[in-house]
């Protein structure tokens, strides 16, 4: 996989999900090199909704409603209800881990961020990341594991990082992932060792002889422990040169300043980054599109300029203006537009903040019906939800 292989249209996407085997999913999903759709910059960005890839598939294939891929997108949607519910509480540990938080660091070392730990799994996993914007899913956990159970540095910090580097990076699926490996998302900490490697991945990746080739018995021992283990010998390991995180659009993509004379007296459509499919049809025929990035959001969550790219090319062929803002002043710009509409996605509410009240929100396209109050795991969601009509 390279780093081209997710291009920014709707027409790629939509290939991606035409491949799609769930027969073949289910069988290889876990292994680095199995079926898995690779979708996930399209769901995230909304180029692709849940209830469209689902339909995608279904109007192919025989799909049972306990299939393993319904699952596995039962799990994005869970993440945002555990989200849309909880809030900035996400971004705290939500119980108690295998050790108080105040054992873990809160800086991610140099040799994890260069890929040089000499744990091949660990340092394949960076290499990729920064090679290409994705990694598969058992390839994250393995890295958020490895940070966390085995370097002591706390899971907020570690997920802060992945995130600026996926290309398909969601608050909500990433942080509660990471919390789920750490222990304060879940029951028991996450773990993994180099004979589970040695299964699921390419030989290069095999990481017989380091801190990770022990039984899990010893692993669990080692989460529990606050010493952490040292880095392994750097023999052949990679040592990859991080790519910059920004906070805002490289200049080259043409993002200006909001002009609210083009939005005077119009009804506008916010091509925000998690909504870049196409804009509800009934929306007034002379609605303008207007492409939004926010500022100070982007100064708390920086992106790699891959990300930026994915976005920015998106966005300039869904919407003939490209506004960089801080979200008052985007709002301030706004303010005689005749309507302001929205795909609802919490990114954009928490970007926007007190400053999106004006905004006529549109509820985010969901696969699976709602679920009333906040359900503590997954699985007590998934009794009490089912595919939406």
């Amino acid at each position: 996989m390279t780093s081209d292989d997710f291009p920014p249209t709707r027409e790629a996407a939509l290939a991606r999900l035409a491949a799609v085997r769930p027969a073949d999913y289910a069988r290889s999903r876990n292994a680095l090199d199995g079926a898995v759709t690779r979708l996930s910059p399209y769901l995230t960005h909304g180029v692709l909704t849940l209830p469209e890839a689902h339909a995608g598939i279904v109007a192919r294939h025989l799909l049972d409603p306990q299939h393993k891929l319904v699952y596995e997108f039962g799990w994005r949607e869970y993440f945002h209800h555990v989200w849309e519910r909880r809030g900035e509480a996400i971004l705290d540990s939500l119980h108690a881990g295998p050790l108080p938080d105040s054992s873990y660091a809160d800086a991610l070392p140099a040799d994890i961020r260069q890929g040089h730990t000499g744990v091949p799994a660990i340092d394949r996993a960076v290499a990729t990341l920064y090679a290409t914007g994705y990694l598969h899913n058992h390839a994250r956990m393995w890295l958020a594991s490895y940070v966390v159970h085995l370097r002591k540095v706390h899971w907020r910090t570690g997920a802060d990082w992945l995130y600026g580097h996926l290309l398909d990076g969601d608050l909500a699926s990433n942080h509660l992932s990471w919390q789920w490996v750490a222990g304060t998302g879940s029951h028991k900490p996450y773990l993994f060792n180099a004979a589970n490697v040695a299964k699921y991945a390419p030989r290069n990746w095999h990481s017989s002889g380091t801190p990770i080739d022990c039984s899990y018995e010893a692993l669990d021992r080692i989460a529990r422990d606050p010493v952490a283990v040292a880095a392994g010998a750097r023999g052949d390991a990679l040592g990859e040169s991080e790519p910059p995180l920004l906070d805002g659009p490289p200049a080259a993509h043409g993002y200006v300043a909001p002009d609210p004379a083009a939005a005077h007296g119009r009804d506008v459509w916010l091509v925000h980054p998690w909504s870049l499919g196409a804009a509800p049809a009934d929306l007034p025929g002379d609605t303008l599109p207007v492409a939004v990035a926010i500022a100070d959001w982007h100064r708390r969550w920086p992106w790699s300029a891959r990300r930026w790219s994915f976005v920015a090319e998106r966005q300039r062929a869904l919407a003939p203006l490209l506004w960089l803002a801080r979200a008052p002043a985007l709002v301030a710009a706004l303010a005689d537009a005749r309507g302001v509409h929205a795909i609802d996605d919490p990114h954009l509410r928490q970007a926007l903040g007190a400053a999106g009240t004006r905004i006529q929100w549109h509820p985010v396209p969901r696969l699976f019906t709602s679920v009333a109050g906040t359900c503590g795991s997954f699985s007590q969601w998934w009794r009490r939800t089912r595919l939406a009509d």
